[in-house]
């Protein structure tokens, strides 16, 4: 556990800061069509549900991702 702790504080190249901010932007936009007030249908909340869990993983996956500056 300390070593996926580690990793996530290590810096994180410029590449992968972007698409975290896609990644956050997704899952929000996901989030935002998932909680609307209106009724939608359902193809759109199964959109909206795929965008919240895209946004989810591209965004973990780029927080993970480390610079490795030895090579």
């Amino acid at each position: 556990m300390k070593k996926i702790v580690k990793r996530a504080a290590a810096p994180t190249p410029k590449f992968f800061k972007v698409l975290r901010t896609i990644g956050l932007t997704l899952a929000a936009a996901g989030a935002t069509v998932l909680t609307s007030p209106i009724l939608l249908p359902a193809a759109v909340l199964s959109l909206g549900g795929y965008l919240a869990v895209a946004g989810g993983v591209i965004t973990a996956v780029s927080q993970l991702s480390v610079r490795n500056d030895s090579e």
